[in-house]
């Protein structure tokens, strides 16, 4: 048709660069962001949040350390000790040796209890814990004798694991009294004296407690030939050390039936014997 205009198309079909307004708009710009807050600066607050953390952070762990280490807030100030039957508190306090006014969290526990041991012979274990906030508190269990030897005028204590802890003048009440006899028996050369005295411990502390009071002494002649004294002047033949917890309520069923017999014998405790009733 005259007077109309054609507009001139690329290869592509879409309009030229000279055809203003011929073709369909193109997107939209993304609007500029305002100054200062671009990518460049929106991790900023997050990265002043976590130093600020880490800062509060770092004063608190100095803060606790100082009131453990240097403050005199939490410094040992009394030290107590506790369970003791033979020994005194204060020869426990002396063997510990604790250091008064280090920091209580320095204070190696581990290393007080070693000291109370090697120190005091009698003491089986040691419970050391730390008092919050000034304290230090010693919880001692002493060794139980189970049996005696005489030594001269003197004894030593025996626990029921054959360890000898201390040496005593006096004899204790209701320990019974080792004697050794086995110096011609056959079995001599194959059990020697402290092979047997562990045997003579192990029936010793098995012993129910009706028999331990009435125990006196322990009489060994040879490994399978174990006697017990009775008060009142009775015996109690043991045996062996073999069937122990059996032999006892043997024996303490013995005593019971039989409180005027002098003679005992639970060697075989299914077939136990009684005489001079």
């Amino acid at each position: 048709m005259a007077g109309a205009t054609t507009a001139r198309r690329g290869p592509s079909g879409r309009a030229g660069k000279g055809d203003k307004g011929a073709g369909a708009p193109g997107p939209p710009r993304p609007p500029k962001s305002p100054k200062g807050t671009g990518p460049r600066w929106s991790g900023r607050p997050r990265r002043v949040r976590l130093l600020v953390s880490l800062a509060a952070a770092a004063l608190l762990a100095a803060g606790g350390t100082w009131a453990l280490y240097g403050s005199s807030w939490l410094r040992v100030e009394k030290v107590t000790a506790s369970g003791t039957e033979v020994l005194t508190p204060e020869q426990v306090l002396s063997a510990a040796a604790v250091p008064v006014g280090a920091p209580l969290v320095s204070v190696d526990t581990d290393e007080i209890a070693d000291r109370v041991r090697a120190r005091l012979s009698r003491i089986d274990s040691v419970d050391v814990v730390r008092a919050w906030p000034h304290g230090i508190g010693l919880k001692v269990t002493e060794r139980k004798p189970v049996l005696l030897i005489k030594k001269g005028a003197d004894f030593i204590e025996v626990d029921a694991t054959g360890v000898r802890f201390d040496t005593v003048a006096k004899a204790p009440v209701g320990v019974p009294l080792l004697e050794l006899a086995a110096d011609r028996s056959p079995s001599a050369r194959r059990f020697d004296e402290e092979r047997l005295l562990r045997e003579a411990v192990g029936i010793a502390g098995s012993l129910p407690d009706a028999v331990a009071k009435e125990t006196l002494q322990v009489k060994v002649r040879s490994f399978d030939s174990v006697v017990l004294e009775l008060t009142k002047g009775r015996t109690a033949v043991w045996g062996s050390g073999e069937l122990g917890e059996a032999k006892g309520r043997a024996l303490t069923a013995l005593l019971k039936a039989a409180p005027k017999a002098d003679h005992f014998d639970v060697s075989v405790p299914t077939a136990p014997a009684v005489s001079g009733s």
